[in-house]
């Protein structure tokens, strides 16, 4: 086992010790998980929540009504979650791309090989990296590590990243260096966030932390 193998799996192990599982995606579909990580952009998961529950109000958790929705009823819709108008564009940007590529199936999406599908959700206009591995992830159940805010400042402050390392370096981090197992990461990433929200904040509270007894350095 590798130092950085080593070092990751105490960060997870005393996360895990600490939180327990977290059960993510919290969502009850895969159509509403999808859904959730294009909503989830720079808002709080509460106003997601009021978002997909007008969805669901409406009958339009499913790609292929989002599809065919008129695009200012779907930006009303779902308005609680901020920008509507730029998040019904990058719903139906996603909806366009499954029907055309998939013809609606998610379990057509789901089977595409990794570093293809990765690509192609690159493609579709609004999906940056962190949203495709959570769609990876989280939806069509494959091994891509996700990457935020939160896993930046616990690898920075924890000595295993510099801060100005790129989105694609810190994912390869963790893929070079755990097992890929779907399991693993998508715990180790909501447990990352968990720490994240609570004590690796933009301005760290290390009392309580339940990495505070590991090597680390406060910004």
């Amino acid at each position: 086992m590798s130092n950085v193998t080593s070092r990751l799996m105490q960060i997870y192990d005393a996360l895990m010790a600490h939180y327990g599982p977290q059960g993510w995606w919290p969502a009850d579909s895969t159509t509403e998980t999808i859904i959730g990580t294009i909503l989830v952009q720079h808002t709080a998961w509460k106003n997601v929540e009021r978002a997909t529950a007008n969805l669901r109000a409406e009958n339009l958790l499913d790609f292929r009504a989002l599809h065919d929705l008129d695009h200012a009823t779907l930006a009303k819709i779902i308005q609680p979650a901020g920008t509507p108008t730029v998040k019904a564009r990058r719903l139906q940007a996603f909806a366009a791309w499954l029907g055309t590529r998939h013809g609606f199936v998610l379990d057509s999406m789901s089977s595409t090989p990794q570093n293809v599908l990765r690509r192609e959700l690159l493609a579709i206009k609004g999906i940056g990296p962190e949203t495709a591995d959570c769609i990876l992830l989280y939806a069509a159940q494959q091994p891509a590590f996700v990457v935020d805010t939160y896993t930046r400042r616990v690898l920075s402050r924890h000595l295993l990243a510099d801060s100005d390392w790129g989105y694609d370096r810190l994912k390869g981090l963790f893929e070079a260096n755990l097992p890929r197992d779907v399991r693993l990461f998508n715990e180790f990433h909501a447990l990352l966030v968990e720490v994240g929200k609570k004590h690796c904040r933009k301005a760290p509270v290390c009392a309580g932390c339940p990495l505070e007894h590991l090597e680390h350095t406060v910004e």
